[in-house]
């Protein structure tokens, strides 16, 4: 009597023929997974307000403007700023952030009127407003910076959202260092301010996004 297989119309004759595609795929979500999970704990890990040295200037990162002011996360950074010059009045700001194709105006103009309105004076702040993206934002810094004549060594104190701080270290680090060309300095002097997202369904989309964007900066942005 000979043997007849089944077909049991999932995975083959009797069960027996084994899915190797399905489980490299099932191993590689699990890779990604984790390799998520890590990014979001470093990102974590640089949530947080950091004061060294003595920084005399400060930089505040832009983000989307509405047609009447800055939009919720872009108030939560400049009262964050302006919650630190309260304390340190005569300190260097500066602002930056381009105008998007959906803007009215940049968004270092719009940080700019902001900072005024609320008592900053005026000629304490510097304005870079071509920038349109966190890279662009650091480099365009660091050249008004050098365009100053403002030591790219000295202390600064960088202000964003929380969840977008590790991203400007790793970048700004990179880009000052391109600049220093092996000349050293004291990187534990860069100081940071981490502002609240009061506005949580962005709190929500930056969870799932940021990861992402760190990953482009480290291997792109160069």
């Amino acid at each position: 009597m000979s043997y007849q297989p089944i077909w049991d119309g999932r995975s083959g004759y009797g069960g027996r023929k084994r899915r190797p595609l399905k489980r490299a795929l099932l191993v590689l979500l699990g890779l990604c997974l984790v390799f998520y999970g890590a990014m979001e704990i470093f990102i974590a890990l640089h949530d947080d307000t950091v004061l060294a040295g003595e920084p005399r200037t400060m930089v505040v990162f832009g983000c989307q403007v509405w047609p009447h002011g800055p939009s919720i996360l872009l108030r939560d950074r400049l009262d964050t700023a302006l919650d630190y010059l309260d304390d340190h009045p005569d300190m260097k700001v500066v602002v930056t952030g381009g105008k998007g194709d959906d803007e009215h105006i940049s968004e270092a103009q719009c940080m700019c009127d902001y900072l005024t309105a609320h008592g900053v004076d005026r000629e304490n702040i510097y304005m870079e407003d071509q920038s349109r993206n966190t890279w662009q934002n650091v480099n365009y810094t660091l050249d008004l910076m050098a365009g100053e004549g403002w030591e790219l060594t000295e202390d600064v104190v960088l202000v964003s959202s929380g969840f977008h701080l590790s991203r400007i270290e790793m970048l700004w680090d990179r880009a000052r260092m391109e600049r220093l060309r092996g000349e050293t300095y004291n990187d534990q002097y860069i100081s940071k301010l981490a502002a609240p997202v009061t506005d949580k369904p962005t709190a929500v989309r930056m969870f799932f996004r940021e990861p992402l964007a760190l990953v482009k900066s480290f291997v792109f942005d160069r």
